[in-house]
């Protein structure tokens, strides 16, 4: 079957099952962090400097998280971030529960886990790739990854809203901390080819960094991909840390109605996942890349302008159709452009853009939201989303020949086949 076909690889299903499970519980925590700092502080500002504090390490640490996850076994490296990401759910669960929380806490293991997810995230991008016995099947075990992700944010918030309104946030930490054994349990039962994890050449780790950066940047696909990146996640997908307030002030309900909101950009993202995933390959991609930003922008800007909850959810089903249309492809045509003994390094600099801004993006709009206004804030983050759309488009013509050699290449080269 076409739109389950990365699931043929053993190595990819227990990866695919053990994160379904795992992510479920990272949307809850998400979920119960945002609601936590709401209810704590009733501030805008606080939201997004919380928010700021657990992003962060990624711009810091991401490129040194390039390179060690392509000189090193990324395997081991994915489950010691695992077992770490659960230790600090505990505790926040632990905190919770005891009724001993503060927001200095919340602040330093909000750091704490942004320091795991720096050298997680660009780590598990890359290794993806080490899952499949073909190669080809890449663009399909990505969106499958996507529609994972985003059946956990449909999943995750909704389960969340009734767990906070009946038994408080602590639960959605401690059920997050349980959910980490089924990725771990899954990472361990995997049988990884050693050869995929060999030190690629000779150079220092400072050497390699250099050269992925100058890799980079003289590739444009991958220069303008992570360009624009960078943009939509500082300024338009920090919209997710006001969505409190919508909640709580603008429409006027609590944590369920939050768990609303987030369940209809999950069901937007999901419906964007499937499309991508029914994908044969990745050709014509790189036109999906500038229209969804188009329809992302204009989704937020409609939502900033309503208000009236129902009208909300389905602006923002096209809000996280768009989303995840752009993620998802940006990803994959990374992937397929970049060299194999480059990937690590380039992986880090889409967590730096994609992960690293969103520090910035959530401080920006915590401050804005505080001086402007949330909507008005959220009607901006919209009006740059679709001129930094343009901008791509525009630039499309001098990235054709990249993406055309890149199809050929992977569809052609007989070492997509692992033996």
């Amino acid at each position: 079957m076409t739109l389950l076909r990365a699931l043929n690889h053993r190595n990819y299903r227990l990866y695919f099952a053990g994160q379904g499970i795992s992510q479920m519980g990272t949307w809850m925590q998400i979920m119960a962090m945002s609601w936590l700092v709401y209810r704590l502080t009733h501030s805008p500002f606080m939201l997004g400097a919380i928010s700021f504090s657990s992003q962060i390490p990624s711009l810091l640490l991401s490129p040194v998280a390039g390179v060690i996850s392509d000189r090193f076994n990324r395997h081991k490296i994915i489950i010691t971030t695992q077992v770490l990401s659960m230790f600090q759910a505990a505790t926040l669960a632990a905190l919770v529960l005891t009724n001993a929380v503060q927001i200095w806490q919340l602040f330093l293991l909000g750091f704490c886990l942004g320091c795991i997810n720096a050298f997680d995230m660009p780590t598990r991008q890359s290794f993806v790739i080490d899952l499949l016995e073909d190669r080809r099947d890449l663009n399909n075990a990505i969106a499958l990854n996507s529609m994972m992700i985003n059946i956990a944010r449909l999943i995750g918030p909704t389960t969340a809203g009734i767990l906070i309104a009946l038994v408080g946030e602590g639960y959605c930490f401690l059920i997050n901390a349980v959910s980490f054994v089924a990725v771990i349990i899954a990472l361990v039962a995997m049988n990884i080819r050693p050869a995929h994890f060999a030190a690629r050449t000779g150079k220092s780790g400072w050497e390699q960094m250099w050269d992925g950066y100058l890799y980079a940047f003289n590739c444009p696909p991958i220069k303008y991909m992570i360009a624009l990146m960078a943009v939509v996640s500082m300024v338009g997908l920090s919209f997710t840390v006001l969505m409190p307030i919508f909640a709580g002030g603008i429409f006027a309900g609590g944590p369920h109605t939050l768990g609303y909101l987030m369940a209809a950009i999950g069901v937007g993202a999901l419906t964007g996942g499937i499309h991508l995933a029914s994908r044969k390959n990745a050709v014509g991609l790189q036109k999906v890349i500038p229209a969804a930003v188009a329809l992302f922008g204009f989704a937020l800007v409609m939502f900033s302008q309503t208000r009236h909850l129902g009208a909300a959810l389905a602006v923002l089903f096209f809000a996280g159709l768009g989303m995840i249309l752009f993620i998802s492809a940006t990803n994959t045509l990374l992937q397929t452009v970049v060299d194999d003994d480059k990937r690590g390094r380039v992986m880090s600099l889409y967590t730096m853009s994609f992960m690293g801004m969103s520090p910035f993006g959530s401080f920006l709009a915590g401050s804005l939201a505080s001086h402007i206004g949330t909507p008005e804030t959220v009607l901006f983050s919209g009006i740059v989303c679709i001129i930094g759309a343009g901008i791509f488009a525009l630039r499309l013509q001098f990235m054709q020949q990249y993406f055309v050699q890149a199809f050929q290449r992977h569809e052609t080269n007989p070492d997509n086949i692992i033996h």
